[in-house]
């Protein structure tokens, strides 16, 4: 069966989707989304990833042409449709896209309404299981920095992702399968595609400043967690020396929720991919999730 779609006004089958070449979003990128994911075939964030959406959509100047409480009714009945298609052990990302709609070739202007759609996606369990039980190798492309705020602000979702995609090309010509944190323009730690990092040192936890990367829910979620177990946490600029001396290191991702790494441009970390405080932040995880193993859900697919 095929999974529904909102696309323009309408629910039609996930196949009948189809967004126009001129529009604003494929030439230009002019947009923006946001994921949520469902836990154990149930919501999980979803007024909380609209409330960003918006944010993002604030920043841009653009009008979807639906109130805030109007897509997260479309985003749960959405994901209500295609929850019978999920199969027992599966979960998905949940998504809006906004774009600007149709280009003018006169001016820098749509005609006509925006482009909204609101879909599911299967989560990549299998491709990702063994990543999830045994850490990340992260590495840091050397020719290509995240794009800094005095260009464009990093902390809105935006629909073009090039600069964290040629990151990922020039990572995975280096190393296949390792994951891409791009440095900024400083040569401190920023973010990758759709993650947020964070380095354990000392009993301590590091993340870069929200000033300079999309600020996660995940990562939200993970600064509560470590609020709450008394576990010292604070945003900080992380070099790579930094990275390379640090004991632990973790990702966190509304897919991942929060995914061990276990070296870092090839230095392994010194406690290896589940150290003690990245465990312990993992099972405070697990609560937040009520009682839910992401871990299991992950690693039951290898």
């Amino acid at each position: 069966m095929d999974r529904m779609a909102y696309f323009n006004g309408s629910i039609v089958p996930e196949s009948e989707v189809r967004v126009p070449f001129r529009d604003y979003g494929f030439q230009m990128g002019d947009g923006a989304f946001d994921s949520a994911r469902s836990v154990a075939h149930k919501p999980f964030l979803f007024k909380e990833h609209v409330d960003r959406l918006y944010k993002s959509l604030g920043y841009l100047r653009l009008d979807p042409g639906l109130s805030p409480k109007e897509m997260l009714v479309l985003t749960h009945e959405i994901f209500e449709k295609n929850r019978p298609l999920l199969a027992e052990h599966d979960d998905y990302w949940v998504s809006q896209w906004v774009s600007r709609g149709m280009r003018s070739m006169n001016r820098i202007a749509a005609e006509g309404a925006p482009t909204v759609i609101v879909e599911c996606s299967p989560l990549p369990f299998r491709g990702r299981a063994q990543s999830m039980r045994d850490g990340l190798d992260v590495m840091t492309p050397a020719g290509i920095r995240r794009t800094p705020p005095e260009a464009i602000s990093p902390r809105y979702k935006s629909m073009s992702y090039g600069n964290l995609v040629a990151g990922d090309i020039e990572v995975q010509a280096m190393r296949p399968g390792a994951t891409c944190i791009l440095l900024d323009t400083r040569g401190c730690l920023c973010e990758g595609l759709g993650s947020n990092i964070f380095i354990v040192r000392d009993g301590e936890v590091l993340t870069p400043h929200e000033r300079y990367v999309l600020a996660g829910l995940s990562r939200q979620t993970l600064m509560g967690i470590a609020a709450d177990k008394q576990i010292p946490l604070r945003e900080a600029d992380i070099d790579l020396y930094d990275a390379y001396v640090a004991d632990e290191a973790f990702i966190t991702s509304t897919s991942w929720c929060l995914v061990p790494v276990k070296s870092i441009n090839g230095k392994p970390l010194a406690a290896g991919a589940w150290g003690p405080v990245t465990r312990r932040l993992s099972e405070g995880y697990k609560e937040r999730l009520g009682g839910f193993d992401y871990v299991a859900q992950y690693t039951r697919h290898n």
